[in-house]
């Protein structure tokens, strides 16, 4: 089973832009830097896809399928991080 090519860049950065925000603005309300959450778009951080998946009213999966779904189709475990205390 093939699994569906992952969104572009540009179709993340215009589903945001439909929704009337930035992706420099959801990393600022999410408390990070303005640009923090540009990584998500060209590596895996379940964190900030979550963050910019919430946004965008979309399931990271449905995004990025090649990071949640193998080439057999079966779910990757992919665990966060426990936050960090202090």
């Amino acid at each position: 089973m093939k699994t569906k090519p992952d969104w572009h860049q540009a179709d993340i950065i215009a589903a945001l832009r439909k929704k009337g925000t930035t992706l420099a603005a959801v990393s600022r309300t999410a408390g990070l830097s303005s640009s923090t959450l540009a990584n998500a778009l060209s590596r895996p951080w379940p964190k900030g896809e979550t963050i910019i998946c919430l946004a965008i009213g979309v399931e990271p999966q449905k995004v990025w399928p090649s990071r949640y779904y193998d080439s057999q189709g079966n779910l990757i475990p992919r665990p966060q991080r426990a936050p960090n205390k202090g």
